[in-house]
């Protein structure tokens, strides 16, 4: 993800609970590096478990997916060519 992207999306992600005072602990990987991870395997089309060793642990990236789809912030979108 490029800086000015990130930049976009950013803005867009909930604060973590620990940062707005809402107790709980860092979190081990920054949020970029999760978002990459997403798009590494849609780009791709690859599974969880397939992901290369250079991204964050799938468990982990998977439940950062987690969180943000049943929070509403992830929609599926389908497009007819």
């Amino acid at each position: 993800m490029s800086d000015a992207e990130w930049v976009l999306v950013r803005g867009l992600l909930p604060v973590p609970g620990w940062l707005a005072g809402r107790g709980g602990r860092p979190e081990g990987y920054c949020h970029r590096q999760m978002i990459d991870a997403i798009r590494y395997l849609v780009g791709n089309g690859i599974k969880w478990r397939s992901k290369p060793s250079d991204f964050p642990p799938w468990p982990r990236v998977y439940a950062f997916f987690a969180r943000r789809r049943d929070a509403g912030l992830v929609a599926e979108c389908t497009r007819k060519v």
